[in-house]
């Protein structure tokens, strides 16, 4: 084909073809690996006692005792499923106070809220699960590849003998830590000693080993392998936070102004007037788990555990300069300072009319709980009245109803209750296990220990009785002396109906 006619063919193609349309703009950008760099300073040390006391606190807590006798398990935190029973040392929550697990539930959420509001995502860079099971993987990192440089060599090396036997080593601590972080997990609901022998032996249960496998599993996947993914994208928590955070929070700052523009230490020396104090030697982007760069404002990756603060601060002493260019400090202490104010101090800081709020509120519902737990009874009573039928008439012409009373022992000991009614004249009752003959104002029943003692009671009232409420009254029969009541209904025909018999 001439080469005229070719050019032409292809250019009516192009034509056919319509405009040519420019690719789509790219919304997912590929994982770039952060490898943190190891660093010293107040921070990091903070964040290793943290570290070490919540991972002691969730990996020892289950192996305490503490002694409540002889018919209540003497594990010191325990959430008994089988028993509907939570036991937390001196404290036992029953299923009808679940208020108190509420309360706790509310507590846990008011107090994010004032620490988001007083030092922004402080909770994130600490205390968080995912952060701290992070920063335990990243010392694993560093244990067996080396620091950060030496672990960006060995993601690039090529795999080898080496790299495979490094890699499988880690990985092996990595399931370690996970099948830890399992079983530790499902100590809190059964006895520690007793669950651990049967789970090597062989006779836990089913779900005891899945729920090991489960949690093995995500720890690896988000502590070893997701980490800042999950800090950035999966967790909805900074997107709260970041509505919760204003000019007053105190925050991980970078000050520009006293920074920029940026410039070597030979630059710096030739024209000391023409940059500021940052030297861009990179170290906060070096130590940062998320791999942010702080220097370019307030980020959903920053979580504020101030590792760039200690970073910053010694490349600050070691060039003679002031600390601070990467400190704690809010917005409005920055625009202060950068009009040449002094810095305010931290406690000033932090008590403004929000976080106040907050924590009045916080500590109210607190008082409130414990004063709620500190005067709780534990003898509680349940009544139920029978409908089928409502009542019945005796043979001598007295009406009876049915009633299923539970009576609710919440002490670690037996002990003797009397139930007894109260505001219906001339009205006995007796329990199946009785002789209608033996019917009395009151019944005494021994109720076991952390139990509820199940019982049918019926009450006889004279024949010229119409329908009234009356009342239980259940009393313990020890030192404590606790009472408890609960208000019943007696049925009665209306007028003189036709007696039946029993």
């Amino acid at each position: 084909m001439p080469r005229r006619m070719r050019t032409m063919n292809e250019h009516s193609t192009i034509e056919a073809a319509g405009p040519r349309v420019p690719p789509p703009e790219k919304l997912f950008e590929k994982r770039k690996f952060v490898h943190p760099k190891r660093i010293d300073g107040p921070f990091r040390r903070f964040k290793w006692l943290v570290m070490l006391v919540t991972l002691a606190i969730y990996y020892g807590t289950p192996w305490i005792r503490w002694d409540r006798g002889p018919y209540a398990p003497d594990q010191a935190v325990l959430v008994d499923l089988a028993n509907r029973r939570f036991y937390m040392f001196g404290i036992e929550i029953w299923p009808h106070e679940f208020y108190f697990v509420a309360g706790l539930l509310i507590m846990a959420g008011i107090g994010l809220f004032l620490v988001t509001s007083a030092v922004g995502r402080a909770w994130c860079g600490y205390t968080c699960p995912q952060t701290v099971w992070t920063d335990l993987f990243q010392h694993v990192d560093r244990f067996v590849d080396g620091d950060r440089n030496a672990r960006i060599r060995l993601d690039a090396a090529p795999w080898g003998p080496k790299k495979i036997a490094k890699r499988a080593f880690k990985w092996t601590i990595y399931l370690i830590i996970g099948f830890w972080t399992g079983g530790a997990w499902i100590m809190y609901f059964a006895d520690a000693p007793t669950l651990t022998h049967d789970f090597w032996t062989g006779q836990a249960a089913p779900v005891a080993y899945g729920t090991v496998a489960v949690l093995t599993f995500t720890t690896v996947l988000l502590g070893g392998f997701a980490r800042e993914q999950v800090c950035i994208y999966m967790c909805p928590w900074p997107r709260i936070q970041a509505a919760m955070m204003d000019e007053k929070t105190l925050t991980v700052t970078y000050k520009d102004w006293r920074g920029e523009p940026r410039g070597s230490l030979k630059k710096a020396k030739k024209k000391p007037d023409a940059f500021g104090d940052c030297i861009d030697c990179n170290q906060c982007v070096s130590v940062c788990p998320t791999g942010i760069d702080i220097r370019e404002g307030p980020q959903i990756g920053c979580i504020t555990c101030a590792l760039c603060i200690d970073a910053c601060d010694r490349v600050m002493a070691e060039v003679g300069r002031p600390r601070g260019l990467i400190d704690y400090a809010t917005l409005e202490d920055c625009e202060h300072e950068k009009a040449g104010g002094e810095p305010r101090p931290v406690w000033k800081t932090i008590l403004h009319p929000r976080t106040v709020i907050y924590f009045l509120v916080w500590g109210g519902i607190g008082l409130g709980l414990l004063f709620a737990l500190g005067t709780r009874n534990h003898t509680d009573l349940t009544i139920a009245q029978d409908r089928n039928p409502p009542f019945m008439l005796m043979r001598d012409g007295s009406v009876r109803n049915s009633y299923t009373l539970k009576l609710r022992n919440m002490e670690s000991r037996p002990r003797e209750m009397e139930i007894s009614i109260e505001g219906l004249p001339g009205a006995v009752m007796w329990s199946e296990e009785m002789s209608h003959h033996s019917a009395a104002r009151s019944i005494t029943r021994a109720v076991p220990a952390d139990a509820i003692e199940t019982m049918r009671a019926y009450v006889v009232a004279p024949r010229h009785t119409q329908g009234q409420d009356f009342t239980f009254i259940l009393r313990s029969l020890d030192e404590q002396g606790e009472t408890d009541s609960g208000e019943a209904r007696f049925d009665a025909p209306e007028g003189q109906g036709r007696h039946e018999a029993r």
